[in-house]
């Protein structure tokens, strides 16, 4: 009997992750000029405003109004049309140094023995949907709106584009957990006034799902967009107010559409302005980097792994695999292994104190704007030389991003599960 899994997504222009960016821009700045800055940085906006608060300790200083600004343009709030704009709106700054309770807990004299951020639990998912690991669903959803930012910005097609949209896909499965097809898709985006729905759909048809098709790596995933597909376009009939005047966007709203659109669990936590000290964060990259690995490796089709903290604490409190009895690894008897015995020897694999997820991906250098629209998994690791500012003076080194997608630990989980 078929399962029909959905998975959302929404745009850069779009309220909720617009301030994410500007979070994540902003702890970038301060990373780009003391690696080891304390930052958990929220930000709101609405109509004609951007608000920034949280708590930050750091050696350097950065004008946040300004990055907020610059974030702002980059993502196309330029006119006043709009009723918010870059050079318009009003940026208001009440942030204040971190509590030195927490202080305390994450900073010790031997590296090794840094204490987790916060208290909590992270996730970390893979499957064989894609060639990324990622399901399908989500992946999806993201190329969705990714493409209609894309059309939007070479202002060759559909010029009448504004910044915010969304993107919903609902896939359908077989009984064994294979897509078989595309069933539903969802585009509600941001339109000028003067512009008929009917030419929206029309376009959203022919231009813009054609390119998402294009993007595909397999055959069969293309195959999937059959004609019979269902498409709701802008289903209210308008759009025309939108961004931060139409809703209100915060920081860390977008928790589903940054990890894997549903599919297996969330431990609550947001990921973007808070630095890699925040284990809501980096060990839910960590978990991420565990779960793609075992999957690439053969160990099973699907897993979920759960890492959790106790504040202070630099050794999680628990490590729990579930490989939705999918895995193809044995013990010395020859039967299935369990996902205890496998959690026991993922956590030989993989080193999950804090300190050592730190190095492991790079975690101190300003990575992370990217991250925070179109999905912080399913990413594909490149290196950039990036600007940083070392005594007053600007200094350009080559750093790597989304180092936890990498298949690096494929060879020693297959040597340790004798693949």
């Amino acid at each position: 009997m078929s399962r029909f899994i959905t998975s959302e997504s929404v745009s850069e222009g779009h309220p909720d992750k617009m301030a994410d960016q500007i979070s994540d821009a902003i702890l970038d700045e301060f990373l780009r000029r003391d690696k080891n800055s304390k930052v958990a940085c929220e930000t709101l906006t609405t109509t004609g405003l951007v608000f920034l608060s949280g708590e930050i300790s750091s050696e350097a200083f950065v004008d946040v109004q300004s990055k907020a600004r610059q974030v702002i343009r980059e993502i196309g709030y330029t006119k006043e049309e709009y009723k918010f704009a870059a050079d318009s709106c009003a940026v208001i700054s009440t942030i204040h140094e971190q509590s030195p309770d927490i202080n305390q807990g994450v900073v010790r004299d031997k590296p090794l023995e840094q204490g987790a951020g916060d208290q909590g639990m992270m996730f970390g998912y893979a499957n064989k949907d894609t060639e990324d690991f990622m399901p399908l669903p989500i992946v999806l959803a993201h190329q969705l709106v990714h493409e209609l930012a894309q059309i939007r910005k070479e202002k060759k097609q559909m010029k009448y584009l504004r910044p915010d949209s969304k993107s919903q896909v609902t896939i359908e499965y077989d009984d064994n957990n294979k897509p078989v097809a595309v069933n539903t898709i969802v585009v509600s985006t941001q339109h000028d006034e003067d512009v008929d729905v009917k030419q929206i759909e029309q376009d959203i048809r022919k231009i813009l799902i054609p390119r998402v098709i294009a993007l595909q790596k397999c055959d069969k995933t293309k195959d999937l967009f059959k004609a019979d597909y269902k498409l709701f376009v802008n289903p209210t009939g308008k759009f025309v107010i939108g961004g931060p005047n139409g809703d209100t966007g915060l920081t860390g709203r977008k928790i589903i559409v940054d990890t894997y659109g549903g599919r297996g669990s969330h431990g609550g936590g947001a990921f973007s302005g808070k630095d890699s000290s925040k284990v809501d964060r980096s060990a839910a990259y960590a978990v991420r980097h565990v779960a793609k690995n075992m999957v690439a490796a053969g160990v099973c089709d699907e897993v979920s792994v759960q890492v959790a903290y106790a504040i202070g604490v630099a050794q999680p409190v628990g490590l729990f695999v579930d490989t939705y009895n999918t895995s193809h690894v044995k013990d010395k008897k020859g039967n299935i292994m369990s996902d205890g015995e496998i959690a026991e020897k993922i956590l030989k694999l993989f080193d999950l104190r804090p300190y050592s997820i730190i190095k492991r991906f790079g975690l101190k250098n300003p990575i992370f704007r990217p991250t925070a629209s179109y999905g912080h998994f399913g990413r594909t690791p490149y290196k950039k030389q990036v600007e940083f500012i070392e005594n007053n003076k600007s200094i350009m080194k080559e750093v790597e991003f989304y180092t936890w997608e990498k298949l690096d630990y494929v060879d020693k989980i297959k040597k340790e599960f004798a693949l």
